[in-house]
């Protein structure tokens, strides 16, 4: 099988340490996910992952935020069977796989168009009512190739950390504006997490900057008449925490304990 070479700097290259983590986690003896997909795209990169410095650990909590943003998700399209789905920053993402809407639901994946080519050289093509947008999220143009004519679910995993908070501010600002009603479902660290980047070895070999921290949540419902906070559930707290390791399950007690550390990682959601 021939292996494709894969060259990315900067945040672009952190997106094969979340695969990777998927991939782990699969052939995990207790799998979060079992992302068969994701572990079969790591077999055919060439690239050394070691570069990511994922652990079992690390990999379990990958695996464990996926979880929790594939769950609000599918609990959108249960109660919005004919819903948009954005799913913005989508890299290597296999979510569309993994839940497998039905064709009832718009699905759009939207990234780089270098990083759309390559997932779909890597990836299996989804069923149902899917397409791709090759764009950055912060482009002005491509939400205007979106039909604003269904309740949207805008899910962007690993991307806020990425954007200065005006950037993010601006992204929210045109969802909600765009569509009549929906959810957005992403993670966010806060600002120790930012403070904190250069731990994250994914971060640091990349050469990746982290720029926008969230530590009050509320803040944002600020951005848009009608957006509301509806879960913020930290790291620290997540459901399935016993799928972690022995070592990742000590290392999650003691982070709780800590009044700085406890609020690295956030996984939020909000109505608007």
């Amino acid at each position: 099988m021939e292996r494709e070479k894969v060259t990315l700097t900067g945040a672009p290259e952190t997106m094969l340490a979340t695969l990777y983590g998927r991939a782990l986690d699969c052939r995990a003896p207790r799998s979060v996910l079992h992302d068969e997909a994701a572990a079969r795209a790591v077999e055919r990169i060439d690239y050394d992952f070691r570069r990511t410095g994922m652990t079992a650990t690390t990999a379990a909590g990958v695996a464990l935020r996926g979880r929790r943003l594939d769950t609000w998700t599918r609990e959108f399209l249960g109660a919005h069977p004919e819903a948009t789905v954005l799913h913005l920053a989508c890299g290597l993402d296999t979510r569309a796989q993994r839940l497998a809407p039905g064709p009832s639901v718009r699905w759009i994946d939207l990234d780089h168009p270098e990083v759309v080519a390559l997932r779909e050289r890597l990836l299996p093509p989804p069923a149902g009512d899917h397409r791709t947008i090759g764009a950055s999220v912060t482009d002005d143009g491509w939400l205007d190739a979106v039909p604003a004519d269904r309740p949207t679910v805008a899910v962007f995993e690993g991307l806020s950390m990425y954007l200065r908070e005006e950037e993010g501010r601006r992204l929210v600002e045109r969802v909600t504006a765009r569509f009549p009603s929906g959810q957005l479902l992403f993670d966010a660290y806060g600002t120790i997490g930012i403070r904190l980047q250069k731990l994250v070895t994914a971060v640091r070999n990349s050469g990746a900057t982290l720029h926008w921290g969230v530590d009050d949540p509320h803040e944002l419902e600020a951005w848009h008449d009608g957006l509301v906070l509806l879960d913020a559930l930290r790291s620290v707290d997540m459901p399935g925490l016993d799928l972690l390791p022995p070592a990742g399950r000590l290392q999650m007690r003691v982070l709780a304990m800590l009044p700085g550390l406890r609020d690295v990682g956030l996984i939020l959601r909000y109505r608007f």
